[in-house]
């Protein structure tokens, strides 16, 4: 009996081990929930308030990357894309949705690219939270988090073909400026959502990108002639569609 009991208790206890790093591995994958539903509006997460970003410009910021994962797969991020996991995506808490990042790690120098799609994370020191694929690249899947500096590169032009280009508009103030309200791999699809944009709002457009092999027709809504009036148009419609999209420079 008493080896018998000793026999339990040890596996007890190992169980218990197995389940604590278990918990702690999925920590490292996705955050404890919060709110993913935040875009270009000031907003408040645990009492603190953050200010988003109106323009990219020199941004330059070292802290903590994180990742997440499965748990967030197929849910909707703060600009109204669907989560990829294997996308090259991140979050941020202030950078404009839309601006494509370069993150560097700090420890051995490794970097990838990623578009800013989502907010977060909202934990201390934290300062950009990957993908599964963009944390792959950068080798901290295991141990969860690496120091990193973020460098803003600026909207993806899809204008030039054959290389990548990374711009900021001209100017923030005046410009030709439209509200992103999706992002589809069919163009029936996207052409669709543009009609329907077309006879609500007079003006829609289409625009294809290439993003890491993958083709995309993202549909704006509107032809404004400055980034406040673009925003302001945002932020006051009662449209679900318009409101839960994001502002961008049209070509």
């Amino acid at each position: 009996m008493i080896n018998g009991e000793r026999m339990f208790i040890l596996a007890l206890v190992l169980a218990l081990l197995a389940s604590c790093g278990a918990h702690d591995r999925q920590a490292y994958r996705a955050e404890p929930p919060y709110p993913r539903t935040v875009g270009q509006k000031p907003y408040t997460i645990n009492g603190e308030r953050y200010e988003p970003l109106s323009s990219h410009a020199g941004f330059v910021q070292s802290g903590i990357a994180s990742w997440y994962g499965s748990d967030f797969h197929g849910k909707t991020t703060s600009n109204g894309d669907t989560y990829d996991m294997y996308a090259m995506t991140a979050a941020h808490k202030t950078l404009p949705l839309g601006v494509y990042v370069k993150v560097r790690r700090r420890d051995d120098g490794r970097e990838t690219v990623v578009r800013i799609n989502d907010r977060g994370p909202f934990v201390a020191g934290r300062v950009i939270d990957l993908s599964y694929s963009a944390a792959k690249a950068l080798g901290i899947l295991g141990r969860g988090t690496a120091p990193v500096t973020v460098e803003a590169l600026g909207y993806l032009d899809e204008t030039v073909k054959g290389q990548v280009v990374y711009r900021g508009p001209a100017s923030y103030d005046r410009g030709s400026f439209g509200i992103q309200v999706g992002a589809f791999g069919n163009y029936d699809n996207a052409r669709k959502m543009a009609e329907t944009v077309k006879q609500r709002y007079g003006t829609s457009s289409i625009r294809e990108a290439v993003v890491n092999g993958t083709r995309y027709y993202r549909v704006r809504a509107g032809n404004y002639a400055s980034l406040k009036e673009a925003e302001q148009v945002r932020e006051r419609s009662p449209d679900k569609m318009i409101a839960g999209g994001f502002v961008v420079a049209l070509d």
